[in-house]
Order: structure tokens, then sequence, then C-alpha cells
């Protein structure tokens, strides 16, 4: 045995994302990158917006080599300060700079709230349909993760969240926009959950955390609003990235923000600032760091994807397909009529490659990026709808 179970383990059930984009690959090489239609994988392609572009040439211009030195584990205070306007602004709450701490992207800051929240054995609820890292994150830091059924068309069952919580259950995460579906959950059901986890706290006898993942907070569609879950609930918790609404992916930017009002709040935040050590982070990338003050209410063109969204809804009707339209993100989630990994494998004699449902927790669903070009999806459109005629055939 050359690697711990568990690694094994996590190979396998993360192959569907990275197995279809290692696919794509060999097909684009075999056929020509224009012959293959890849919407397996959310790496955003549109440009930075053109702040990026001024803040680091003002980053060349006064460029000093300390620059790249340590700072303080939690960030640069200047940049902190700009966080915490963002997240007042954002949250309706007012947030100072101590409340934020910087991480690698908001994967950096979810191994970190959990590494500081988790004892082991204690539960992470979230909505299924989900991100399928959360498992390898919560069983990482010893916890144990539940998904939580939502309802038809992926909103929040509040009636099957109350059932899913136990003593053990120690934190709530959602993530919206929602990665796979796009679904934004409502002011209403924001407020539902947070009385329902005020309630079962006090019930259990110490706080349930409510943990929101947002890295598409800023991609939404048709004047949609993702609600302040700060003005709600003061046990909270916002892992953020600019990964998606800046297209700074591989820079590994964001940070946490705490609610100024959450229980405990000095040793938590001291007990965050450890853990981004002890994982190796030391602290977030220094380029970034400066970059992102610089560019904190700036974002890409979000109606490019609202238009690819709107192109690929109109492929899905026209395919026959049953799907919810998305109100935010990079991804659609239709219902497929027979088994997801043979849906997968006719859409890729097609040469469309697309990820199983079982990756996200719903096997009779597949997911489909739309950031890719509106040719691409245009050019797409007479194969994905020949495939469907021939999958129709199995049903």
């Amino acid at each position: 045995m050359y690697m711990s179970k568990q690694v094994e383990n996590y190979i396998e059930r993360s192959s569907w994302i990275r197995k279809m984009f290692e696919e794509g690959l060999k097909l684009k090489k075999e056929y020509g990158e224009d012959k293959v239609f890849d919407l397996s994988l959310g790496n955003p392609d549109l440009p930075a917006p053109p702040e990026v572009k001024e803040a680091l040439e003002k980053i060349l211009e006064n460029y000093d080599p300390s620059y790249h030195r340590y700072m303080p584990n939690a960030g640069f205070p200047f940049v902190r300060e700009a966080m915490a306007k963002k997240i007042t602004k954002e949250q309706g709450i007012k947030v100072n700079f101590e409340e934020i701490i910087m991480t690698c992207g908001a994967a950096g800051a979810l191994n970190v709230i959990f590494k500081t929240l988790l004892n082991p054995g204690e539960e992470v609820l979230f909505p299924s349909p989900y991100f399928v890292e959360y498992f390898f994150y919560i069983e990482n830091h010893q916890g144990v993760p539940k998904a939580v059924p939502t309802k038809e068309d992926f909103s929040l069952d509040m009636e099957k969240i109350e059932a899913s919580i136990s003593e053990k259950t120690k934190i709530f995460l959602i993530n919206s926009p929602n990665n796979p579906t796009g679904q934004i959950y409502s002011e209403k059901e924001i407020e539902e959950l947070c009385e329902l986890l005020d309630k079962k706290s006090r019930n259990i006898g110490r706080p349930i955390y409510l943990v929101s993942d947002e890295p598409y907070r800023n991609l939404v569609f048709d004047n949609e609003k993702v609600p302040s879950i700060f003005q709600y609930y003061s046990n909270s918790i916002i892992a953020y990235s600019f990964s998606k609404e800046l297209s700074l992916a591989g820079e590994r930017i964001g940070f946490i923000a705490v609610h100024p009002e959450i229980e405990n709040k000095k040793m938590l935040l001291d007990g965050l600032i450890i853990c981004n050590r002890i994982l190796g982070f030391v602290n977030a990338p220094a380029l970034a760091q400066r970059i992102v003050a610089n560019c904190a209410f700036s974002k890409v063109d979000v109606k490019i994807y609202q238009k690819r969204r709107d192109i690929i809804c109109k492929i899905l009707e026209e395919s026959g397909l049953s799907f919810i339209k998305p109100k935010g993100g990079f991804f659609i989630f239709p219902k497929v009529p027979i088994e997801d990994l043979k849906f997968c494998e006719l859409l890729k004699k097609e040469l469309i490659l697309a990820v199983p449902g079982r990756a996200f927790g719903s096997s009779n669903h597949v997911r489909l990026s739309f950031c890719v070009s509106e040719d691409t999806l245009l050019n797409m459109k007479p194969k994905f709808i020949e495939a469907c005629k021939k999958i129709y055939k199995y049903v």
C-alpha cells in the first residue's frame, strides 16, 4: 500500500470532473480544439476587468522588494480594511478589518474554518446537490459530512434540514449561487434557516455555525440578489473568493469574514489565524492581496455569462431536457432520462463533455458549464440535440 486508504478513496470519488477534463485534452489533440465541446470545468474564460491590469501596473510603478516579504498571517492590514468595506456593503452589517482574514481562495478559507471549528465526529450539514470537494475538506478535519436533500427546484427543504440536525451538528454550510445548480437561496429561506439554527443551537446549548461559501456571490443574473446571512444570524462566517468575479482562479486569493457579534469572537479569530499557519498556507499571496485591495468592488461583465446561460437553456429546451434555470454562477444541472454515466458517454461520442451528476450527489442529472464562448455553445447545439435524440431511444 503506497498511500493512505482515505486518499485512494478521495482519488476515486473526485475523479469525475478531472476525468472529463483530461478526456477533453485527449479529444482536442485528436480532433482539434474547435471540434470538441468541453463543458466539464468551471474555469473562468473571461478576461479580468481592466482594474486588475491597472492594479498590476500600479504595483510595478511603485515596486519595492519588500512586497514579497512575510506579513501578518491574517494579511496586510490595508487589504483587510478594503475587504471589510466590501463585506460591510454586501452584508449590510458593519465589519472591521480585525474580522477579516485573507486566505488562499474560498477553498483555503473553508479548510481554515473547518480546522478551527471541528472536533472529531462533529457534523457539517449542507444542501444536496453540492460541490464534491466539501466531503474531502470536512473529513480532512475529522468532521462528518451530511448532505441534506433539497426540493425539486433545488431550494432548501426546511423539514429535511430540521430532521438532519443532531447534537453532533456543528456547522451548516451553504453555497449560493450554488455549484452545480445555479440556485440562489431566497431571503425567506435564509431567514427561516437562521431561525431554525438559532432554535437548535439553544436546544443543544452551543452554537451551530452558519458558513456561507461565496465564490459566485457577484455572478448573478436577471437582477437577482444574494441575501445577507450576517443580517439574520450572528454565529455566521463567510468564505469568499475572487476566482470567479475577477477571473483570478489561478491566483488563489480570497478571505474569511467573521460576523462582528459572533460568540467568543476573539478566541475564534485567533484560532482561524493560527490554523491558516498550521495548514501551511501561512498567509495569502502578497501580490494577489495588493491586486484585490484595488479591485474589491470590480467584477467581470456578468451579462456575457447571462447571455451564455440563455443560449444553453435554449439548447436544453430544444433537446427536451428538464432543467431549473440558473440564477447565478457558471453551471446548469439538467435532469437526464437515463443514468448519468451513460448519458455522458453518449454525449462524448459527439465530442461533448459533461460531468455526471453523481459527483454532486444526484445521479439523474449532469452538470454543464457555460463559461465557454458563445461560438462553442452555438456550434455544439446541433450535436447536442442530435445526441439527445439518440439518447431517447434508450428510455
